[in-house]
């Protein structure tokens, strides 16, 4: 490995899996402004993630729609009209 190019302020680190609650510690030189009391009472700083390998469709086997901004509702009701418009127009053909 190349000398000087990698971090050397690794810490612990919690990270917690905002799907289901699961946390783990690791180390890490991600920042971090909050932090979280972990099982041996002291605090740590806390990293939050969306998806980990407890909620991850590969990992479960589940198939399991994760929206936290919110983009697959902005999509809808960007291209209600015209999804609307497509259903109507396959029913008309049909009843034809």
């Amino acid at each position: 490995m190349k000398k000087g190019i990698h971090p050397e302020n690794y810490r612990f680190v919690v990270f917690q899996d905002m799907s289901n609650g699961y946390t783990f510690m690791s180390k890490s030189t991600a920042p971090s402004k909050e932090t979280i009391k972990w099982e041996d009472g002291k605090e740590y700083p806390l990293i939050k993630l969306e998806i980990s390998n407890t909620s991850h469709p590969f990992y479960t086997g589940k198939m399991k729609l994760v929206d936290t901004a919110g983009r697959v509702d902005k999509y809808m009701n960007r291209y209600k009209d015209h999804v609307g418009k497509k259903k109507t127009a396959a029913k008309e053909e049909k009843n034809q």
